[in-house]
């Protein structure tokens, strides 16, 4: 264990996680549009340039300075993209993330009028860059909140994965559509998770998709409030032989990725009460949390907190 106490507060923000990302955020809100380009073009790694795409997502501000930028410059593949997912945020926000029968006809038409716009925007760039992963991934989203169906989503997901065979963003993604709640099943979900972890390189991230599904598992299975499923020795099993492939493999490659992979595996283990299993990637983690999967047990720093002090108590 660490020779001093873990900090206190749980520490959410990968603009702190990450310094550099704090820089891309910067030039976001200062509308320096040279800045984020040249910040996407020196990052050498799809699941990174997901990553920082995703923080630009949560800046509500950045829509305006990106329709100026996507306008001065319209064969700006990078704009255009960027655009787009505010678009896809945007209209997420509207939609909420309520099941269906919770969200209003009125919100589901704007909804789909903002994932329309960002649709046309994505595939004027994927026929133009037929490999520009950044857009396939974000087109694996709109068809999802479009209803748009299982084989076209697996049909993005595979023109993608021709160029990108392990993006873990576009494979979370499609993972979400597999599920029941999104018209799959979980043979489908457990089948895609299984084969993109035996195909994937030793140390990718696709560990984190197993935590991912069994923890899809434990929100469906709200009948008997959780309490059982991710008690299963079986799937501590699972998480745990996942996470020797990645996280805990010699050539894993941590890059932007690693404070989600690393609070998805501790989430799904420490939920399930395998605390001792857990503490290793709490330890790695230190203060360092994600939204998810934390958010889905309650109040996400509470849950966070409460579990990693229990985690490096017993382990």
């Amino acid at each position: 264990m660490p020779s001093t106490a873990p900090p206190l507060r749980a520490e959410f923000s990968l603009c702190v996680s990450i310094p550099s990302l704090a820089d891309l955020r910067a030039a976001v809100v200062a509308d320096d549009w040279a800045t984020v380009e040249a910040y996407f073009d020196f990052l050498d790694h799809e699941d990174d340039r997901a990553v920082a795409a995703g923080v630009i997502d949560s800046i509500s501000s950045s829509t305006r300075f990106l329709e100026r930028t996507a306008a001065a410059q319209p064969r700006s593949a990078l704009a255009r993209t960027l655009l787009a997912r505010r678009y896809i945020t945007t209209g997420w926000s509207i939609r909420s993330s309520y099941r269906a029968e919770h969200v209003s006809h009125e919100q589901f038409q704007q909804f789909h009028a903002w994932l329309r716009r960002a649709e046309q925007l994505l595939i004027d760039v994927c026929a133009e860059h037929p490999a520009y992963a950044l857009a396939w991934a974000s087109r694996l989203t709109t068809a999802r909140g479009l209803q748009l169906g299982l084989s076209e989503a697996r049909r993005r997901y595979d023109r993608l994965s021709e160029h990108h065979p392990h993006h873990i963003t576009a494979q979370s993604s499609l993972l979400q559509q597999l599920c029941p709640k999104w018209g799959g099943s979980w043979e489908e979900a457990h089948g895609f998770v299984r084969a993109c972890l035996e195909s994937a390189p030793p140390g990718s991230h696709a560990g984190r998709l197993v935590a991912e599904v069994h923890m899809e598992r434990w929100l469906a299975d709200a009948g008997d409030g959780h309490s059982g499923y991710l008690r299963s020795a079986v799937v501590r099993d699972e998480i745990l032989a996942a996470a020797a492939q990645s996280v805990q493999h010699p050539d894993y490659r941590p890059g932007f990725d690693w404070v989600g992979d690393h609070n998805q595996l501790a989430g799904a283990l420490s939920l399930g009460g395998h605390h001792r299993e857990a503490a290793p990637f709490f330890r790695t983690l230190g203060n360092k949390a994600s939204e998810w999967p934390w958010g889905y047990a309650g109040d996400k720093e509470v849950q966070f907190l409460k579990h990693r002090k229990t985690a490096l108590a017993k382990g």
